[in-house]
């Protein structure tokens, strides 16, 4: 019985005709256009800000109901199965390969995992599931939309990240480019973690005591970081890894990113600790007016 459900699953995730035969292509798949991609993230700016401009008279959030946990357990549910078959896919790939790997410096499965092979076509079965991440990036943007219904500040934060995002994960799909197989892994990890906590507080069960989101997403851009030294290592010793154009330039919008979130972490932990050093004084100041009263 066990065996049987762990071979479907290894089907249905890495061996199904439409994941092997799978082809990224402006003909067989949606939305794998430049002007889409253009179209579809201005569309969203232009949306966000205008609905943001139109309820900013507005102070008390709109109320949504179920709508933000349902929207959380739903993704972090497609992370938990893009993870498993992208991690079934690229185990399935090294299998199949690893003899074309003598033609190459590419001598582990990790090197791989960092550094495509110069030639690398965008099809098959890990395009597949990084084709997945892509169309999952544009449900992400939802959240937009529920943090400016609550009357939440839109910042030039959240439409600047979750616009890279989309056209990062287009640029890895477009160009090949090495690094994205584990780039997926490491996020799709970290969102099933992440919205799974959120749909946890979402439906009224207690949060953690310190910032866990915030932290988790330090955690995947260190992670990262070390990744995209390693990926250009081993392009200068292993004679090239594919699409590093596109890594050029995913590092730089990677870099703008670490360094808006940095600034941001660091604002919301200099607040934290203001906010703590103000109950403390009232706390003080109240203590020493009962002593006052006492004496």
């Amino acid at each position: 019985m066990g065996l049987t459900l762990v071979q479907n699953i290894t089907y249905w995730l890495s061996e199904h005709p439409s994941i092997v035969n799978f082809r990224w292509s402006p003909t067989q798949s949606w939305g794998s256009t430049w002007s889409f991609v253009i179209t579809a993230i201005s569309s969203y700016v232009v949306l966000a800000t205008t609905l943001n401009l139109v309820l900013i008279k507005r102070r008390r959030p709109l109320p949504l109901g179920p709508i933000p946990a349902v929207h959380s357990l739903a993704m972090a549910l497609i992370s938990a199965v893009i993870f498993t078959g992208i991690l079934l896919s690229a185990a399935a790939e090294i299998r199949d390969t690893r003899w074309f790997w003598r033609r190459t410096r590419t001598t582990t499965p990790f090197q791989w995992l960092l550094c495509f092979p110069l030639g690398t076509r965008p099809s098959g079965r890990v395009f597949f599931w990084s084709y997945i991440f892509y169309l999952s990036r544009f449900l992400h943007l939802f959240r937009t939309f529920f943090a400016i219904l609550r009357r939440r500040k839109l910042t030039f934060f959240r439409l600047f990240n979750h616009s890279i995002l989309i056209f990062m994960s287009f640029l890895w799909l477009e160009f090949s480019q090495s690094f994205q197989v584990l780039a997926i892994l490491l996020t799709t990890l970290l969102y099933s973690v992440v919205y799974g906590y959120r749909f946890w507080t979402a439906i009224g069960l207690p949060s953690a005591c310190f910032p866990f989101v915030v932290n988790c997403q330090v955690i995947l851009l260190g992670c990262n970081l070390v990744c995209h030294f390693g990926v250009l290592l081993l392009h200068f010793l292993r004679g090239g890894c594919n699409g590093m154009g596109a890594w050029g330039f995913n590092s730089v919008l990677n870099g703008a990113i670490l360094l808006l979130f940095l600034r941001f972490y660091v604002k919301m932990y200099l607040t934290r600790k203001k906010s703590t050093l103000e109950v403390a004084r009232e706390d003080d100041a109240s203590s020493m007016k009962l002593k006052d009263k006492d004496t």
